[in-house]
């Protein structure tokens, strides 16, 4: 997980070099020669790591609803996978993740809040990203997945 982590610190770093060159760089005006070239991004970063798995805890103060990046389903439908960035515990800590299931569509959410015991505590500002798994009243079938917190 540390490995990933520092990946897309290097990444990131990388990416932000060479954007302001300052005073006194020479101002080249753009030729016919000039090349555009398109960056995309993805949700999450291959690499060697993997979401780190987390189970809710309850308890945490004030817990809000984030967003998850996927929902795969699992085990023949019966469980539902979710996966979201996050913050390290015990500033970003799962509380729960409530499910509402009808015929047409399964709503997940996901809650997060620090611990109780976290008052007083300071936790490095840094994207984790983490995963837990749900299980379903009903196999998913064709229901479309939702995200509660968007």
């Amino acid at each position: 997980m540390m490995t990933a982590t520092m990946v897309a610190g290097c990444v990131l770093f990388a990416l932000g070099c060479g954007a302001d060159r300052g005073p006194g760089a020479d101002s080249a005006t753009p030729t016919d020669k000039t090349v555009t070239q398109t960056v995309t991004t993805t949700p999450s970063i291959p690499g060697p790591g993997s979401p780190e798995p987390v189970e809710p805890k309850g308890d945490t103060i004030d817990p809000r609803p984030v967003p998850w990046i996927s929902a795969t389903p699992e085990a023949g439908g019966e469980r539902l996978r979710l996966v979201w960035w996050s913050g390290v515990e015990p500033c970003r800590t799962l509380d729960r993740v409530e499910v509402d299931e009808s015929a047409a569509e399964v709503k997940a959410t996901i809650y997060e809040g620090p611990a109780r015991d976290a008052q007083n505590v300071a936790c490095i500002e840094i994207a984790v990203q983490k995963t837990t798994t749900v299980t379903l009243k009903a196999p998913l079938g064709d229901r479309k997945v939702v995200d509660g917190a968007r």
